[in-house]
């Protein structure tokens, strides 16, 4: 078995059965560089949706654990967040959740003629994101998306 080196794949070993212990998921993990600063970024959910205290109480536990085994040679700062109102879907199984919700999907390369297309979200299906946009099914590469996210609309009556 080939040992973990990255340090997404390290923390998320680390903090799913934190998560899981306080009845949240981890969606998704980063470590970026911004600046000169270096952020450990992490973001949870749950049905209800995520409150302050699930933040604090994952940053308190997973900071613990981060000190304890110290698998970060690099300084950062860490960051528990929720994946807001507008959130971006990137796991498979975020396309079957939310289909039927709006969505905006920015794309790396125009197709026919568009590097955003916005409608509404039908699912994934081998490889291709579906959109139904204008009357009809838009069939968009995964690999080709470079971000797809939750629209919130608002209604005018």
């Amino acid at each position: 078995m080939k040992k973990k080196t990255r340090v997404v794949d390290i923390v998320a070993d680390i903090a799913t059965p934190i998560c899981k212990a306080q009845n949240l998921e981890l969606v998704d993990v980063e470590f970026v560089k911004e600046g000169p600063h270096r952020y450990l970024r992490l973001t949870i959910d749950k049905e209800e949706g995520v409150s302050l205290d699930d933040c604090e109480a994952v940053s308190r536990a997973l900071n613990e654990e981060l000190d304890r085994l110290d698998p970060i040679e690099e300084n950062y700062f860490l960051e528990v967040t929720s994946p807001g109102v507008e959130r971006e879907l990137k796991r498979d199984v975020d396309f079957k959740k939310f289909a039927g919700k709006t969505v905006q999907v920015k794309l790396y390369q125009a197709i026919s003629g568009q590097k955003v297309i916005e409608g509404i979200l039908v699912g994934l299906k081998d490889g291709y994101i579906l959109v139904e946009t204008g009357g009809k099914t838009i069939e968009i590469p995964k690999d080709k998306a470079s971000t797809v996210k939750l629209l919130v609309t608002f209604d005018n009556n």
